[in-house]
Protein backbone atom coordinates (compact mmCIF):
# COMPACT_ATOMS: atom_id res chain seq x y z
CA UNK A 1 0.00 0.00 0.00
CA UNK A 2 1.03 3.59 -0.48
CA UNK A 3 3.31 4.73 2.31
CA UNK A 4 4.58 1.24 3.18
CA UNK A 5 8.19 0.97 2.01
CA UNK A 6 9.76 -2.05 0.35
CA UNK A 7 12.10 -2.30 3.32
CA UNK A 8 9.21 -2.43 5.78
CA UNK A 9 7.42 -4.96 3.61
CA UNK A 10 10.50 -7.19 3.50
CA UNK A 11 10.90 -7.04 7.28
CA UNK A 12 7.23 -7.87 7.75
CA UNK A 13 7.49 -10.76 5.31
CA UNK A 14 10.48 -12.17 7.17
CA UNK A 15 8.64 -11.86 10.48
CA UNK A 16 5.49 -13.56 9.19
CA UNK A 17 7.48 -16.42 7.67
CA UNK A 18 9.46 -16.80 10.89
CA UNK A 19 6.27 -16.89 12.97
CA UNK A 20 4.72 -19.45 10.62
CA UNK A 21 7.84 -21.63 10.70
CA UNK A 22 8.01 -21.50 14.50
CA UNK A 23 4.33 -22.40 14.80
CA UNK A 24 4.77 -25.40 12.52
CA UNK A 25 7.78 -26.62 14.51
CA UNK A 26 5.97 -26.61 17.86
CA UNK A 27 5.62 -30.15 19.21
CA UNK A 28 3.38 -30.26 21.06
CA UNK A 29 1.60 -27.09 20.16
CA UNK A 30 0.17 -25.10 23.08
CA UNK A 31 -3.47 -25.90 23.79
CA UNK A 32 -4.30 -22.28 24.70
CA UNK A 33 -7.90 -21.22 25.34
CA UNK A 34 -10.52 -18.50 25.18
CA UNK A 35 -10.39 -15.19 27.03
CA UNK A 36 -13.26 -12.94 27.96
CA UNK A 37 -14.12 -9.86 25.94
CA UNK A 38 -12.99 -7.70 28.86
CA UNK A 39 -9.62 -9.48 28.98
CA UNK A 40 -9.10 -9.03 25.24
CA UNK A 41 -10.17 -5.39 25.42
CA UNK A 42 -7.59 -4.85 28.14
CA UNK A 43 -4.83 -6.70 26.29
CA UNK A 44 -5.43 -5.60 22.70
CA UNK A 45 -7.67 -2.56 22.78
CA UNK A 46 -8.45 -0.76 19.54
CA UNK A 47 -6.47 -2.38 16.72
CA UNK A 48 -8.03 -0.51 13.79
CA UNK A 49 -6.88 3.13 13.70
CA UNK A 50 -6.74 5.92 11.14
CA UNK A 51 -2.95 5.77 10.80
CA UNK A 52 -2.45 2.05 11.37
CA UNK A 53 -0.28 0.45 14.05
CA UNK A 54 2.22 -1.07 11.62
CA UNK A 55 2.64 -4.63 10.47
CA UNK A 56 5.24 -5.71 13.03
CA UNK A 57 3.17 -4.29 15.89
CA UNK A 58 0.05 -6.02 14.58
CA UNK A 59 1.93 -9.32 14.27
CA UNK A 60 3.25 -8.99 17.83
CA UNK A 61 -0.27 -8.26 19.05
CA UNK A 62 -1.56 -11.36 17.30
CA UNK A 63 1.27 -13.56 18.56
CA UNK A 64 1.16 -12.42 22.18
CA UNK A 65 -2.54 -11.67 22.81
CA UNK A 66 -4.88 -12.94 20.09
CA UNK A 67 -3.46 -16.31 19.03
CA UNK A 68 -3.20 -17.58 22.64
CA UNK A 69 -6.94 -16.85 22.97
CA UNK A 70 -7.67 -19.47 20.29
CA UNK A 71 -7.72 -23.18 21.13
CA UNK A 72 -5.24 -25.11 18.95
CA UNK A 73 -7.32 -27.67 17.06
CA UNK A 74 -4.17 -29.58 16.08
CA UNK A 75 -3.18 -30.30 19.69
CA UNK A 76 -3.03 -34.09 20.20
CA UNK A 77 -5.34 -33.82 23.22
CA UNK A 78 -7.91 -31.68 21.40
CA UNK A 79 -10.52 -34.44 21.19
CA UNK A 80 -13.74 -32.38 21.04
CA UNK A 81 -16.11 -31.72 18.14
CA UNK A 82 -14.04 -32.83 15.13
CA UNK A 83 -10.41 -31.60 15.34
CA UNK A 84 -8.31 -30.28 12.46
CA UNK A 85 -4.74 -31.54 12.24
CA UNK A 86 -3.19 -30.50 8.91
CA UNK A 87 0.14 -31.86 7.77
CA UNK A 88 3.00 -29.40 7.81
CA UNK A 89 3.09 -29.60 4.02
CA UNK A 90 -0.58 -28.65 3.72
CA UNK A 91 -0.28 -25.81 6.22
CA UNK A 92 2.81 -24.41 4.51
CA UNK A 93 1.21 -24.54 1.09
CA UNK A 94 -1.76 -22.59 2.42
CA UNK A 95 0.71 -19.69 2.65
CA UNK A 96 1.52 -20.16 -1.03
CA UNK A 97 -2.14 -20.16 -2.00
CA UNK A 98 -2.75 -16.97 -0.05
CA UNK A 99 0.26 -15.25 -1.58
CA UNK A 100 -0.48 -16.28 -5.17
CA UNK A 101 -3.74 -14.42 -5.82
CA UNK A 102 -5.21 -17.38 -7.68
CA UNK A 103 -8.87 -17.27 -8.63
CA UNK A 104 -10.06 -20.86 -8.46
CA UNK A 105 -13.48 -20.46 -10.01
CA UNK A 106 -12.76 -20.98 -13.69
CA UNK A 107 -10.43 -22.93 -15.95
CA UNK A 108 -9.69 -19.76 -17.93
CA UNK A 109 -8.26 -17.97 -14.90
CA UNK A 110 -6.92 -20.85 -12.81
CA UNK A 111 -6.33 -23.85 -15.08
CA UNK A 112 -3.25 -25.08 -13.22
CA UNK A 113 -4.95 -24.87 -9.82
CA UNK A 114 -8.15 -26.52 -11.08
CA UNK A 115 -6.10 -29.29 -12.71
CA UNK A 116 -4.37 -30.04 -9.41
CA UNK A 117 -7.58 -29.84 -7.38
CA UNK A 118 -9.29 -32.23 -9.77
CA UNK A 119 -6.55 -34.81 -9.24
CA UNK A 120 -7.17 -34.65 -5.48
CA UNK A 121 -10.90 -34.98 -6.11
CA UNK A 122 -10.24 -37.98 -8.35
CA UNK A 123 -8.39 -39.79 -5.55
CA UNK A 124 -11.43 -39.32 -3.29
CA UNK A 125 -13.83 -40.36 -6.05
CA UNK A 126 -11.84 -43.56 -6.55
CA UNK A 127 -12.03 -44.29 -2.82
CA UNK A 128 -15.82 -43.90 -2.99
CA UNK A 129 -16.00 -46.05 -6.12
CA UNK A 130 -17.54 -43.38 -8.36
CA UNK A 131 -17.25 -43.76 -12.16
CA UNK A 132 -14.57 -42.04 -14.28
CA UNK A 133 -16.90 -39.24 -15.40
CA UNK A 134 -17.65 -38.17 -11.83
CA UNK A 135 -16.28 -34.89 -10.55
CA UNK A 136 -16.93 -31.89 -8.39
CA UNK A 137 -15.42 -29.01 -6.49
CA UNK A 138 -13.86 -28.02 -3.18
CA UNK A 139 -16.20 -25.81 -1.13
CA UNK A 140 -15.75 -24.16 2.30
CA UNK A 141 -17.31 -26.89 4.42
CA UNK A 142 -19.94 -29.58 4.82
CA UNK A 143 -22.80 -27.11 5.16
CA UNK A 144 -22.19 -25.62 1.71
CA UNK A 145 -21.36 -29.06 0.33
CA UNK A 146 -24.64 -30.57 1.51
CA UNK A 147 -26.64 -27.52 0.40
CA UNK A 148 -25.07 -27.58 -3.07
CA UNK A 149 -25.73 -31.30 -3.50
CA UNK A 150 -29.36 -30.90 -2.43
CA UNK A 151 -29.85 -27.95 -4.79
CA UNK A 152 -28.62 -30.16 -7.64
CA UNK A 153 -30.88 -32.99 -6.46
CA UNK A 154 -33.99 -30.80 -6.39
CA UNK A 155 -33.25 -29.25 -9.77
CA UNK A 156 -32.81 -32.73 -11.27
CA UNK A 157 -36.02 -34.03 -9.69
CA UNK A 158 -38.04 -31.07 -10.90
CA UNK A 159 -36.65 -31.32 -14.41
CA UNK A 160 -37.58 -35.00 -14.41
CA UNK A 161 -41.09 -34.23 -13.15
CA UNK A 162 -41.57 -31.60 -15.85
CA UNK A 163 -40.32 -34.00 -18.53
CA UNK A 164 -42.82 -36.60 -17.35
CA UNK A 165 -45.64 -34.06 -17.37
CA UNK A 166 -45.94 -33.82 -13.57
CA UNK A 167 -46.07 -30.02 -13.53
CA UNK A 168 -48.78 -29.37 -10.95
CA UNK A 169 -47.80 -27.68 -7.71
CA UNK A 170 -48.50 -30.84 -5.73
CA UNK A 171 -46.18 -32.87 -7.94
CA UNK A 172 -43.14 -30.67 -7.41
CA UNK A 173 -40.73 -32.64 -5.21
CA UNK A 174 -40.16 -30.70 -1.97
CA UNK A 175 -39.07 -33.23 0.65
CA UNK A 176 -35.79 -34.68 1.92
CA UNK A 177 -35.53 -37.84 4.02
CA UNK A 178 -32.88 -38.35 6.71
CA UNK A 179 -32.55 -39.58 10.31
CA UNK A 180 -32.27 -37.47 13.44
CA UNK A 181 -28.59 -38.41 13.46
CA UNK A 182 -27.98 -36.52 10.21
CA UNK A 183 -25.85 -33.41 10.56
CA UNK A 184 -27.58 -30.16 11.51
CA UNK A 185 -26.58 -28.73 8.14
CA UNK A 186 -29.23 -30.91 6.47
CA UNK A 187 -31.98 -29.13 8.38
CA UNK A 188 -30.26 -25.83 7.64
CA UNK A 189 -30.16 -26.62 3.92
CA UNK A 190 -33.85 -27.51 3.94
CA UNK A 191 -34.65 -24.27 5.71
CA UNK A 192 -32.72 -22.27 3.12
CA UNK A 193 -34.42 -24.15 0.27
CA UNK A 194 -37.89 -24.00 1.87
CA UNK A 195 -37.94 -27.79 1.72
CA UNK A 196 -39.41 -30.20 4.26
CA UNK A 197 -37.08 -32.55 6.13
CA UNK A 198 -38.85 -35.81 6.95
CA UNK A 199 -37.33 -37.88 9.73
CA UNK A 200 -36.74 -41.61 9.41
CA UNK A 201 -36.47 -43.80 12.51
CA UNK A 202 -33.11 -45.54 12.90
CA UNK A 203 -32.75 -49.31 13.09
CA UNK A 204 -31.47 -51.30 16.06
CA UNK A 205 -27.92 -50.19 15.28
CA UNK A 206 -28.86 -46.50 15.12
CA UNK A 207 -28.56 -46.47 11.32
CA UNK A 208 -30.72 -45.28 8.47
CA UNK A 209 -31.93 -48.48 6.81
CA UNK A 210 -33.66 -49.19 3.54
CA UNK A 211 -36.58 -50.89 5.31
CA UNK A 212 -37.39 -47.88 7.48
CA UNK A 213 -36.75 -45.47 4.60
CA UNK A 214 -39.20 -47.28 2.33
CA UNK A 215 -41.98 -46.98 4.94
CA UNK A 216 -41.51 -43.21 5.15
CA UNK A 217 -41.36 -42.71 1.38
CA UNK A 218 -44.50 -44.76 0.80
CA UNK A 219 -46.36 -43.01 3.62
CA UNK A 220 -45.63 -39.51 2.29
CA UNK A 221 -45.53 -40.31 -1.43
CA UNK A 222 -42.15 -41.03 -3.02
CA UNK A 223 -42.85 -38.54 -5.80
CA UNK A 224 -42.71 -35.71 -3.21
CA UNK A 225 -39.07 -36.45 -2.29
CA UNK A 226 -36.12 -35.10 -4.23
CA UNK A 227 -33.33 -36.55 -2.06
CA UNK A 228 -32.41 -39.01 0.65
CA UNK A 229 -29.43 -38.14 2.85
CA UNK A 230 -27.43 -40.94 4.43
CA UNK A 231 -24.41 -40.43 6.67
CA UNK A 232 -21.09 -42.23 6.53
CA UNK A 233 -19.89 -41.33 10.01
CA UNK A 234 -22.22 -39.20 12.16
CA UNK A 235 -20.56 -36.38 14.07
CA UNK A 236 -21.65 -37.42 17.56
CA UNK A 237 -21.06 -41.18 17.31
CA UNK A 238 -19.35 -41.89 13.99
CA UNK A 239 -22.19 -44.17 12.86
CA UNK A 240 -22.28 -45.33 9.23
CA UNK A 241 -25.79 -45.83 7.86
CA UNK A 242 -26.82 -49.01 6.03
CA UNK A 243 -25.78 -47.47 2.74
CA UNK A 244 -26.42 -50.50 0.52
CA UNK A 245 -30.06 -50.92 1.52
CA UNK A 246 -30.68 -47.16 1.34
CA UNK A 247 -29.16 -47.05 -2.15
CA UNK A 248 -31.44 -49.90 -3.23
CA UNK A 249 -34.56 -48.03 -2.12
CA UNK A 250 -33.40 -44.82 -3.77
CA UNK A 251 -32.88 -46.70 -7.03
CA UNK A 252 -36.31 -48.32 -6.66
CA UNK A 253 -38.08 -44.95 -6.42
CA UNK A 254 -35.71 -42.91 -8.59
CA UNK A 255 -34.68 -40.56 -5.76
CA UNK A 256 -31.29 -38.82 -5.50
CA UNK A 257 -29.01 -40.58 -3.00
CA UNK A 258 -26.66 -38.17 -1.19
CA UNK A 259 -24.05 -39.35 1.31
CA UNK A 260 -22.73 -36.94 3.93
CA UNK A 261 -19.24 -38.15 4.81
CA UNK A 262 -17.99 -34.79 6.08
CA UNK A 263 -16.21 -36.42 9.02
CA UNK A 264 -16.36 -40.15 8.41
CA UNK A 265 -15.77 -40.29 4.66
CA UNK A 266 -12.02 -40.23 5.28
CA UNK A 267 -12.30 -43.76 6.65
CA UNK A 268 -12.64 -44.92 3.04
CA UNK A 269 -8.84 -44.64 2.91
CA UNK A 270 -8.49 -47.32 5.62
CA UNK A 271 -8.76 -50.95 4.47
CA UNK A 272 -9.63 -52.06 8.02
CA UNK A 273 -13.04 -50.32 7.87
CA UNK A 274 -13.69 -49.98 4.13
CA UNK A 275 -16.28 -52.78 4.07
CA UNK A 276 -18.52 -50.78 6.41
CA UNK A 277 -19.17 -48.35 3.55
CA UNK A 278 -20.68 -50.96 1.23
CA UNK A 279 -23.17 -49.27 -1.09
CA UNK A 280 -21.52 -45.86 -1.01
CA UNK A 281 -20.38 -46.39 -4.59
CA UNK A 282 -24.04 -46.06 -5.65
CA UNK A 283 -24.45 -42.49 -4.36
CA UNK A 284 -25.40 -39.62 -6.65
CA UNK A 285 -23.39 -37.13 -4.60
CA UNK A 286 -20.95 -37.27 -1.72
CA UNK A 287 -19.03 -34.92 0.55
CA UNK A 288 -15.99 -35.29 2.79
CA UNK A 289 -14.09 -32.57 4.65
CA UNK A 290 -10.32 -33.02 4.24
CA UNK A 291 -9.93 -30.47 7.06
CA UNK A 292 -11.39 -33.05 9.43
CA UNK A 293 -9.72 -36.45 9.02
CA UNK A 294 -7.60 -36.01 5.88
CA UNK A 295 -5.11 -33.59 7.39
CA UNK A 296 -5.84 -30.40 5.42
CA UNK A 297 -6.22 -26.90 6.90
CA UNK A 298 -9.56 -25.10 7.21
CA UNK A 299 -11.65 -24.65 5.10
CA UNK A 300 -11.90 -27.55 2.68
CA UNK A 301 -14.83 -29.80 1.74
CA UNK A 302 -14.73 -32.08 -1.30
CA UNK A 303 -18.10 -32.27 -3.09
CA UNK A 304 -18.48 -34.97 -5.75
CA UNK A 305 -21.23 -35.87 -8.20
CA UNK A 306 -21.80 -39.11 -10.09
CA UNK A 307 -23.06 -37.06 -13.04
CA UNK A 308 -21.54 -33.57 -12.85
CA UNK A 309 -23.65 -32.33 -15.76
CA UNK A 310 -26.71 -32.46 -13.50
CA UNK A 311 -24.99 -30.21 -10.97
CA UNK A 312 -23.79 -27.87 -13.68
CA UNK A 313 -27.35 -27.45 -14.94
CA UNK A 314 -28.44 -26.47 -11.44
CA UNK A 315 -25.57 -24.20 -10.42
CA UNK A 316 -24.17 -22.38 -13.45
CA UNK A 317 -24.68 -18.64 -13.09
CA UNK A 318 -25.45 -16.77 -16.29
CA UNK A 319 -24.61 -13.15 -17.04
CA UNK A 320 -23.30 -11.37 -20.12
CA UNK A 321 -19.88 -10.83 -18.57
CA UNK A 322 -19.66 -14.57 -17.81
CA UNK A 323 -20.43 -15.70 -21.38
CA UNK A 324 -16.74 -16.29 -22.08
CA UNK A 325 -16.79 -18.87 -19.27
CA UNK A 326 -20.23 -20.47 -19.59
CA UNK A 327 -19.99 -20.87 -23.37
CA UNK A 328 -16.66 -22.73 -23.10
CA UNK A 329 -16.39 -26.50 -22.65
CA UNK A 330 -13.89 -26.10 -19.81
CA UNK A 331 -14.27 -27.40 -16.25
CA UNK A 332 -15.25 -24.38 -14.18
CA UNK A 333 -15.48 -25.28 -10.47
CA UNK A 334 -18.09 -22.63 -9.71
CA UNK A 335 -20.54 -24.50 -11.95
CA UNK A 336 -20.86 -27.23 -9.34
CA UNK A 337 -21.78 -25.46 -6.10
CA UNK A 338 -23.49 -22.50 -4.52
CA UNK A 339 -21.28 -19.43 -4.99
CA UNK A 340 -19.25 -17.81 -7.73
CA UNK A 341 -16.07 -16.39 -6.21
CA UNK A 342 -13.80 -19.08 -4.77
CA UNK A 343 -10.24 -19.50 -3.59
CA UNK A 344 -8.37 -22.61 -4.68
CA UNK A 345 -8.97 -24.16 -1.27
CA UNK A 346 -8.20 -27.68 -2.45
CA UNK A 347 -4.57 -26.88 -3.27
CA UNK A 348 -3.09 -27.37 0.25
CA UNK A 349 -4.74 -30.82 0.34
CA UNK A 350 -3.45 -31.61 -3.16
CA UNK A 351 0.06 -30.48 -2.21
CA UNK A 352 0.12 -32.70 0.86
CA UNK A 353 -1.17 -35.69 -1.12
CA UNK A 354 1.43 -35.09 -3.82
CA UNK A 355 4.17 -34.63 -1.21
CA UNK A 356 3.48 -37.64 1.00
CA UNK A 357 1.68 -40.07 -1.29
CA UNK A 358 -1.64 -41.77 -0.66
CA UNK A 359 -0.07 -44.68 1.25
CA UNK A 360 0.94 -42.27 4.00
CA UNK A 361 -2.67 -41.11 4.23
CA UNK A 362 -3.88 -44.68 4.61
CA UNK A 363 -1.31 -45.29 7.34
CA UNK A 364 -2.27 -42.10 9.19
CA UNK A 365 -6.00 -42.89 9.16
CA UNK A 366 -5.28 -46.46 10.28
CA UNK A 367 -3.15 -45.10 13.12
CA UNK A 368 -6.08 -43.05 14.47
CA UNK A 369 -8.30 -46.13 14.25
CA UNK A 370 -5.70 -48.10 16.19
CA UNK A 371 -5.76 -45.51 18.99
CA UNK A 372 -9.58 -45.53 18.88
CA UNK A 373 -9.69 -49.28 19.42
CA UNK A 374 -7.23 -48.87 22.29
CA UNK A 375 -9.45 -46.19 23.86
CA UNK A 376 -12.53 -48.39 23.67
CA UNK A 377 -10.65 -51.29 25.26
CA UNK A 378 -9.14 -49.06 27.95
CA UNK A 379 -12.59 -47.76 28.89
CA UNK A 380 -13.74 -51.36 29.18
CA UNK A 381 -10.91 -52.11 31.60
CA UNK A 382 -11.92 -49.37 34.06
CA UNK A 383 -14.81 -49.72 36.51
CA UNK A 384 -15.75 -46.02 36.67
CA UNK A 385 -16.34 -45.42 32.95
CA UNK A 386 -18.53 -47.25 30.45
CA UNK A 387 -18.62 -47.36 26.67
CA UNK A 388 -21.97 -46.25 25.24
CA UNK A 389 -21.44 -47.89 21.84
CA UNK A 390 -18.63 -49.75 20.13
CA UNK A 391 -17.10 -47.23 17.71
CA UNK A 392 -17.71 -47.62 13.98
CA UNK A 393 -14.88 -45.23 13.16
CA UNK A 394 -12.76 -42.93 15.37
CA UNK A 395 -15.34 -41.42 17.73
CA UNK A 396 -15.57 -42.97 21.19
CA UNK A 397 -18.62 -42.03 23.30
CA UNK A 398 -18.64 -43.03 26.96
CA UNK A 399 -20.09 -42.16 30.36
CA UNK A 400 -18.48 -41.51 33.72
CA UNK A 401 -20.65 -43.57 36.05
CA UNK A 402 -22.34 -41.50 38.75
CA UNK A 403 -21.56 -38.07 37.31
CA UNK A 404 -24.09 -35.28 36.95
CA UNK A 405 -24.06 -32.90 33.96
CA UNK A 406 -22.42 -30.29 36.20
CA UNK A 407 -19.60 -32.69 37.09
CA UNK A 408 -18.90 -33.37 33.41
CA UNK A 409 -18.68 -29.64 32.77
CA UNK A 410 -16.47 -28.99 35.79
CA UNK A 411 -14.12 -31.76 34.68
CA UNK A 412 -13.99 -30.41 31.11
CA UNK A 413 -13.36 -26.86 32.30
CA UNK A 414 -10.56 -28.02 34.60
CA UNK A 415 -8.80 -29.94 31.81
CA UNK A 416 -8.72 -26.83 29.63
CA UNK A 417 -7.79 -24.47 32.46
CA UNK A 418 -4.86 -26.74 33.33
CA UNK A 419 -3.84 -26.81 29.61
CA UNK A 420 -4.03 -30.59 29.84
CA UNK A 421 -6.70 -31.49 27.26
CA UNK A 422 -9.84 -30.25 25.53
CA UNK A 423 -12.69 -32.75 25.93
CA UNK A 424 -16.24 -31.42 26.19
CA UNK A 425 -19.50 -33.10 27.22
CA UNK A 426 -22.10 -34.24 24.71
CA UNK A 427 -25.59 -35.66 25.11
CA UNK A 428 -27.60 -38.56 23.76
CA UNK A 429 -31.26 -39.31 24.46
CA UNK A 430 -31.24 -36.86 27.34
CA UNK A 431 -28.12 -38.21 29.02
CA UNK A 432 -24.94 -36.19 29.43
CA UNK A 433 -21.88 -38.10 28.17
CA UNK A 434 -18.46 -37.30 26.80
CA UNK A 435 -16.55 -38.39 23.72
CA UNK A 436 -13.15 -38.63 22.10
CA UNK A 437 -12.93 -37.62 18.42
CA UNK A 438 -9.59 -39.07 17.34
CA UNK A 439 -8.48 -37.75 13.95
CA UNK A 440 -4.97 -36.55 14.80
CA UNK A 441 -2.27 -39.18 14.13
CA UNK A 442 -0.22 -37.58 16.91
CA UNK A 443 -2.82 -38.53 19.51
CA UNK A 444 -1.34 -41.52 21.34
CA UNK A 445 -2.40 -44.28 23.68
CA UNK A 446 -0.61 -42.40 26.46
CA UNK A 447 -2.84 -39.37 25.83
CA UNK A 448 -5.94 -41.53 26.21
CA UNK A 449 -4.69 -43.11 29.43
CA UNK A 450 -3.75 -39.73 30.92
CA UNK A 451 -7.17 -38.22 30.21
CA UNK A 452 -9.09 -41.24 31.55
CA UNK A 453 -6.97 -41.13 34.70
CA UNK A 454 -8.33 -37.64 35.44
CA UNK A 455 -11.85 -39.06 35.70
CA UNK A 456 -10.97 -41.54 38.47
Amino acid sequence: MHGYSDQNLEALGDAILAYSADRLKLDPVPLDGPRTLAELDAAAGATITAEGIGGLAALTLFEEDLAPACISTDHPRYLSFIPCAPTEAAAMFDLVVGASSIYGGSWLEGAGAVYAENQALRWIADLVGLPPQSGGVFVPGGTIGNLSALVAARHTARMTAAHEGRTGAGARPFRVAATHGAHSSIQSACDVMDAELVGVEVDGQSRLSGENLRKVLVAHGPETFFAVVATSGTTNFGIIDDLASVAEVCREFGIWFHVDGAYGGAGLAAPSVRERYAGIELCDSFIVDPHKWLFAPFDCCALLYREPALARAAHTQRASYLDVLTDAPDWNPTDYSVGLTRRARGLPFWFSLATHGTRAYTEAVERTLQVTRFAAAEIGRRDYVELVREPDLSVVVFRRLGWTPAQYQEWSDRLLADQFAFVVPTSHEGETLTRFAIVNPRTSEDDIVAILDTMA
